[in-house]
């Protein structure tokens, strides 16, 4: 798995979206929480990843804009650790449910430890 993050994996579907929230599960390793749901693509990856930021904790655009590049870098460069063997197809969300500003040491070191219990939790 490469150590890019295209446009064919990112999460763009509402009908896949809603069906997430609605019928997903979820890893949390607070600032971070991930919903996941096992589902199938007509592309050949794998995952199909979405970061989302509360408006309502980060009125300013540029704050949850910031957070969110920083959320999708770090997933980004973590991806191939964790997901190179992967068998199933995967729709993430990860949301930023923290209230106070981060850093990308801190995002970084929780999204290793959300893809740590998502793997736990599933068993990959």
């Amino acid at each position: 798995m490469d150590r890019t993050f295209n446009k064919t994996e990112k999460l763009k579907s509402k009908i896949l979206i809603s069906k997430l929230f609605s019928e997903g599960k979820s890893v949390s390793a607070y600032p971070l929480r991930l919903v996941y749901l096992e589902t199938s693509f007509n592309t050949s990856h794998k995952l199909k990843v979405g970061v989302s930021v509360s408006k309502r904790h980060f009125k300013n655009a540029v704050d949850r804009n910031h957070i969110k590049r920083l959320l999708r870098e770090s997933y980004r460069l973590n991806k191939a650790t964790y997901f190179n063997n992967i068998e199933t197809q995967y729709a993430f969300m990860i949301l930023y449910i923290g209230k106070q500003g981060t850093t990308f040491d801190e995002v970084n070191h929780k999204t290793q430890q959300l893809f740590e219990k998502f793997i736990a939790k599933t068993k990959l």
